[in-house]
């Protein structure tokens, strides 16, 4: 973290003209919002005097990340516009996620319009929390924004950035609000260092380097550093406090043309999927409407190029540019350009096949909706339990029951993960360790005879009772090779007292009565190839992605007092548990 500090403590905000070849560079060029804050920002000028279409970006994760492209597009033809947002590294203010995003983006589109060299038209680009300024500031509808380009980000920051089913996503919330407070940090050191302040220290051993106050615990320096992480653990419910960023309400708010760009194990796929949908459904305008492009790639936050996690999906997968599809999106929407944006509206890639495919839709309209019902002898603990997949419809079977420890829950391995893969790695990673345990069912179809395509959205309809008033249902789709490997897929998590709805009220258990959940695992796209097995693995945990259901109705953002639940899986007649995937004909 130190290092962060001291970068941090060598910026700042100087306007300062480098050049090179066919590009000028203007650094930290100051504009006012509305409400008076500044706001800084590198510009990057093609050569000569000609207007030119604006690529506007607005980062929390520092400008100067941003400078290579900048380069690259300039030397293209674009004006490049680079500012950091509001309470982070060059530009004032104070940081709190979402907040400003709206009226601040308004803002900055309009002042990059009326840039010198500037045609009127802009784009913007980016990926994660970049993508959520653009959404919010496309919600606005800014008269000179033309086109967004947003890359692997949420379509609400609730339900799949905050939560999902219902579940506190801890691991990236508190990773995520970890790095993002080094720089609030950084600039509480730079405010308030004066060295004045210890100039009459003896002995001078006792000469303080910072004059900050120093919390006594790690968590009084959140409150300090991070209050929003504070409110998003206080708001478990869809509240107003969501809904007033909410995009997936405003959809209809939103009047140009996107490429939204997703990926098979990133952690906003969900969100990533239901954008594009929603625009295509519900944007502002029919040009919004029929501009809507879709791109599928593999990892985004999980990681990019041809390894994801430990398993190698080839050369093709290394074809993905980030920086190039931008380009040739704007070459497309700005320039007119007829690259492949002229006529193939979706493409995504394939795992098992390890290819990219041009689509007409999503989800694909020749998906077939099938259900693999569940199956057992009420043994399926483990994955050397006897749990089956299969179309034959049940009957007479015994359930499947586990007990749920919140002091021993399933850890997580892999999936779609962000933001410190030091320590928790993302992407596919065999399942084998999580599989061994007795609070996991396991439930497998026999080795493939022929290869079999899992194109779009997963669900699993899962009957279940518990013990408790409250607990989580944990489903995951794996792919089983033959050598043994069992690679994750596509997961999803279900709060039950969500179950109903995770925009509604909560609702708690009747103990021991049994209800339908039904568990979105979001999608994927993947060829089972043949000798390979369908696998799905059901528990009620998977931590610390997630945090912990302390199956008492209390959340975990006020309580610590924990209860074991037995948790029991239901798959007879009168109680169809199944998992339903969308089979690609071949």
């Amino acid at each position: 973290m130190f290092k962060h500090i001291l970068i941090a403590l060598c910026l700042a905000p100087i306007a300062l003209a480098q050049t090179a070849p066919d590009v000028t560079v203007e650094h930290g060029v100051a504009m006012k919002t509305r409400d008076g804050v500044t706001l800084r920002a590198d510009i990057y000028h093609p050569a000569g005097d000609s207007k030119y279409p604006v690529l506007l970006q607005r980062t929390p994760y520092d400008k100067n990340n941003t400078a290579a492209f900048g380069r690259t597009a300039a030397a293209r033809g674009y004006l490049v516009v680079v500012q950091d947002v509001r309470g982070r590294y060059t530009s004032e203010g104070e940081w709190y996620p979402f907040k400003h995003e709206t009226d601040d983006g308004y803002d900055t589109i309009e002042w990059a319009a009326a840039l010198p060299n500037s045609n009127g038209k802009v784009g913007m680009f980016g990926g994660s929390y970049v993508g959520a300024t653009q959404m919010l500031a496309a919600i606005g509808h800014p008269p000179h924004l033309a086109g967004i380009c947003p890359v692997v980000t949420a379509s609400n920051y609730h339900e799949n950035w905050t939560y999902q089913g219902g579940a506190f996503e801890q691991w990236f919330n508190e990773s995520w609000t970890a790095g993002l407070a080094q720089d609030t940090l950084n600039r509480a050191i730079r405010r308030d260092t004066n060295a004045l302040g210890g100039i009459n220290a003896l002995p001078l051993t006792q000469f303080p380097v910072f004059n900050i106050s120093q919390p006594q615990t790690g968590a009084q320096l959140t409150r300090t550093l991070a209050p929003y992480f504070l409110d998003w653990a206080a708001h478990t419910d869809y509240d107003n406090y969501w809904k007033q960023w909410s995009i997936e309400e405003n959809f209809q708010n939103i009047q140009v043309p996107a490429l939204t760009i997703a990926a098979w194990y990133d952690i906003f796929q969900g969100g990533s999927l239901r954008n594009y949908l929603g625009l295509k459904a519900h944007a502002g305008n029919d040009a919004a409407r029929s501009g809507q492009h879709l791109l599928v790639t593999i990892g985004g936050h999980a990681g990019g190029g041809s390894h994801i996690g430990t398993v190698d999906f080839g050369p093709a997968a290394a074809e993905y540019d980030e920086n190039t599809v931008i380009l040739e999106w704007y070459d497309y929407l700005f320039l007119g350009k007829q690259n492949d944006f002229a006529t193939h509206p979706v493409k995504i890639f394939v795992m098992g096949d390890n290819k990219w495919r041009f689509e007409q839709t999503w989800p694909l309209d020749r998906a077939r909706s099938t259900r693999y019902l569940l199956h057992s002898a009420g043994k399926a603990n483990s994955s050397s339990g006897d749990g089956v997949l299969s179309a034959k419809s049940a009957k007479s079977e015994q359930p499947d029951a586990f007990t749920y420890d919140p002091a021993n829950p399933v850890p997580t391995v892999g999936g779609p993960l962000c933001c410190d893969p030091d320590h928790l790695p993302a992407g596919p990673r065999d399942q084998k360790e999580v599989e061994a345990r007795p609070d996991v069912l396991v439930y497998s179809t026999s080795p493939l005879e022929n290869d079999v395509e899992v194109t779009g959205p997963v669900t699993l309809d899962l009957y279940a009772a518990s013990t408790t008033v409250d607990t989580d249902f944990t489903a995951k789709l794996v792919d089983v090779w033959p050598n043994g490997y069992v690679q994750n897929l596509t997961e999803g998590i279900l709060r039950a007292r969500y179950r109903e709805s995770t925009i509604g009220p909560a609702q708690l258990l009747e103990p021991n009565k049994i209800y339908e959940y039904k568990i979105d695992l979001w999608s994927t796209s993947d060829v089972f190839l043949k000798g390979h097995t369908i696998r799905l693995e059901v528990s009620s945990s998977n931590f610390p992605r997630f945090d912990r259901n302390l199956n008492t109705g209390k959340p975990a953002s006020t309580d610590s007092t924990f209860v074991k639940a037995t948790n029991t899986i239901y798959h007879d007649a009168a109680h169809p548990s199944a998992l339903i995937l969308p089979i690609i004909p071949r």
